[in-house]
């Protein structure tokens, strides 16, 4: 309690607790607070799409540390149509599988070679197992089975009855146009954002709001409700005809050309279209807060629509809930042909840490944009959230930043797993292109680094070690690996003059008494130093850092054949003294 208390003014999760308990206990007090999230498993669910339930999350995890009890619902929108065939799934032939266009999610079959039973359980699983490792507690609700166990059969009977007064609700849209859309040129366009970075994701794509068709289409007047074909199972259907007194539908497929008459008080094979769905789930769920996407913020979108239809025909409440910005990546490399071509939360756990993927979520306010790091930016990245933890440790840290960083690390239920022993991930990372996993040697390298503090086994060391390395040999090109010499380059070594020479000397006597990252460290920096005649604490000049860098190019190429590579300490003791003497000319 007190840890919320005094990050209040600060911390944006806060702020949005105290609004959402605030509200809860006027509209429903007594009763569980209720936050939402809705996942579409129509594809891999990226992690844009995470952002949908990290906002939620963080602010139910707030709410339940002041000792409130707390829902929070994921709606896993499965009983969607299968809109499209996504690019990149591994067995996936388009043309086969844009057969199943227009069916619910749970009846397409899922990718060849899947231990899942249809399309949607597939690429539900692994966004449910990232959601367990990231310390998600949450209720997860399939539409699927909501829709077709009749749990809606009131709110669907109702919406139908009162469909007039919802087809008036959305009247008001039909004809008006975004304002956003015809802006000019000193506006930014939806399209014109997503052209900010080639791999940045729209945080909304995937969830029901990319399914807009608001049930207008029907030849006998509007309906918000779509039947899936009896035969067929697609919803490409047209209701021709509804009787109000004996519920009695009778329906037409543009697909199949199949006819039925059923009875909705009975009937279980349909939903409600997305524009009436997610207005009635809040009603029907109590939902108080639930964040939504950027392009929910124009007239017409479903988030704008559903607070109208939710009032007026549902009587119900909108939610609170911020607008959400975009999540992009920065330096993907060609990921496994299996992600379907878009980096998923799964993908990130890869090479990070929970807690470091908690932090980038949990710092950032919803409406800010941010950018998941999978090049070199992820050295910088783990720099960023060490020193946090050092100012944590010191009580040098700002409120705000603390709280984001205890967010991070632990929920109400308790601390995330953590590295023992955690080691800069850049000098992870340089150890493991270095020894291509080689256990002995990286154990024999990382012992080194702090002979005070020494590591006695790989496991104090993950599972940051193992992150690192996956980062290495998925994220990195081949070419762009390190590969130390066998042999000395004797041709580089016989046309050194006499500064090179001695820059070697200088190095290799103080090998033995400097053998530890720093030491190494203050040992190649300094010899330049000494060179010029300056003591080897000296502070650089921009003649001295000229000397240091050239001193460095040809410490890479006589060791691994380039001129850049690992940062040369960590390298010099991946390689081992006994071989930098042979590759130096010792």
């Amino acid at each position: 309690m007190a840890e919320s208390q005094t990050s209040t003014e600060t911390d944006w999760v806060s702020r949005f607790a105290d609004d959402v308990i605030a509200e809860s206990e006027r509209r429903a007090p007594g009763k569980p607070v209720v936050v939402a999230s809705g996942l579409s498993p129509s594809g891999p669910i990226h992690l844009g799409n995470l952002r949908e339930v990290m906002t939620p999350h963080l602010v139910a995890d707030e709410i339940r540390r002041r000792g409130y009890t707390v829902r929070h619902l994921i709606s896993w929108d499965d009983y969607d149509r299968y809109r499209k065939v996504p690019e990149g799934i591994p067995g996936v032939d388009k043309a086969t599988w844009t057969e199943h266009i227009g069916k619910p999610l749970t009846s397409v079959p899922a990718p060849p070679g899947s231990a899942y039973p249809n399309w949607a359980e597939h690429f539900k699983a692994a966004m449910t197992a990232a959601l367990d490792e990231l310390g998600v507690e949450y209720d997860g609700i399939s539409q699927t089975e909501q829709y077709t166990a009749g749990t809606y059969r009131e709110q669907i009977l109702h919406a139908m009855k009162h469909r007039a007064d919802i087809d008036a609700v959305l009247d008001r849209y039909r004809t008006k146009k975004d304002p956003a859309a015809a802006q000019g040129k000193g506006g930014k366009k939806p399209q014109q954002q997503k052209k900010v970075d080639e791999a940045e994701l729209e945080a909304a794509e995937g969830s029901g709001a990319a399914d807009e068709d608001d049930g207008s289409g029907n030849s006998a007047g509007y309906f918000p409700y779509k039947p899936y074909c009896g035969n067929c199972e697609k919803d490409l259907t047209v209701v021709t005809s509804y009787d109000d007194d004996t519920t009695e539908l009778n329906y037409t497929c543009s697909a199949c050309g199949f006819a039925e008459t059923v009875r909705l008080s009975e009937f279980n094979r349909g939903k409600l279209v997305w524009k009436v769905d997610w207005p009635m789930r809040w009603a029907y769920e109590g939902v108080i807060f639930e964040p939504s996407g950027v392009d929910h913020s124009s007239p017409g979108s479903s988030f704008v629509v559903g607070g109208q239809i939710v009032r007026e025909v549902f009587d119900g409440v909108q939610p609170i809930g911020p607008m959400y910005a975009f999540v992009g990546i920065s330096g993907m490399a060609k990921m496994s042909s299996s992600k379907g071509g878009v980096p998923t939360p799964a993908d990130a756990l890869e090479i990070m840490e929970a807690p470091l993927l908690r932090w980038l979520y949990a710092r950032r306010k919803p409406n800010q944009s941010f950018k998941i790091a999978f090049d070199q930016e992820i050295q910088r990245l783990y720099d960023e959230w060490d020193s946090l933890g050092r100012k944590v440790a010191d009580g040098t840290v700002l409120p705000a930043d603390a709280a984001a960083h205890s967010r991070a690390v632990r929920t109400a239920a308790g601390e995330l797993p953590s590295t023992p022993h955690p080691l800069p991930y850049r000098t992870l990372a340089s150890v493991a292109d270095i020894t291509a996993g080689a256990e002995d040697q990286t154990l024999r390298i990382l012992s080194e680094l702090d002979p005070e503090n020494p590591l006695t086994s790989l496991d104090e060391a993950r599972p940051r070690l193992d992150r690192a390395e996956n980062w290495i040999t998925t994220q990195v090109p081949a070419e762009a690996r390190t590969i130390v010499r066998d042999e000395p380059d004797k041709e580089l070594l016989g046309s050194l003059d006499d500064l090179g020479r001695e820059s070697l000397r200088l190095l290799l006597e103080g090998l033995d008494t400097h053998w530890s990252l720093d030491g190494l460290t203050t040992l190649v920096y300094g010899v330049p130093k000494v060179l010029a005649g300056l003591e080897p604490d000296a502070k650089p000049t921009p003649e001295l850092k000229a000397a240091q860098r050239s001193f460095f190019a040809l410490l890479y190429r006589l060791l691994v054949s380039r001129d850049t590579g690992p940062r040369l300490p960590t390298l010099l003791l991946a390689v081992g003294a006994d071989r930098v003497r042979r590759l130096l000319g010792a």
